[in-house]
């Protein structure tokens, strides 16, 4: 079980993202939150927002996208084991991911290309896109 101290009550965000195993690096965290891949509540977040127990946050890394809650607070990095004594995801946003992962499995999402366009094909995209204007 995660050791709580006095002043896990007021954790960074970046800094809990990190100790949940979410991001590699603090720094990784913090720019993944300023670019907009953590929301909290729909709505982007800050690095030095204070997660509280029980809020919900939206994370995209990769081609993953989790929605989990918030089980307990830790400025602490630990192992992958204690790690997710921190949080839950949701089922549905596990079911959503493994769809992802089954789809990127099958052959990425259905889009299939024979390869470079040729200079003949190049011209055709040309005068399509500059016909739009």
């Amino acid at each position: 079980m995660p050791q709580k101290s006095d002043d896990d009550d007021k954790v960074r965000l970046d800094k809990w993202l990190w100790a949940a195993r979410f991001f590699k690096t603090r720094a990784l965290a913090k720019t993944a939150i300023e670019s907009g891949k953590v929301h909290c509540r729909g709505e982007r977040c800050k690095p030095g927002k204070e997660p509280r127990v029980g809020d919900e946050f939206q994370i995209r890394a990769g081609f993953d996208e989790r929605t989990v809650v918030v089980q307990a607070l830790s400025i602490v990095r630990r192992g992958a084991p204690e790690a997710q004594l921190l949080y839950s995801e949701t089922p549905e946003s596990i079911a959503k991911r493994e769809n992802a992962a089954a789809q990127r499995k099958a052959g990425s999402l259905g889009v299939t290309t024979d390869g470079k366009p040729t200079k003949k094909q190049r011209r055709q995209l040309f005068h399509f896109h500059s016909a739009d204007d």
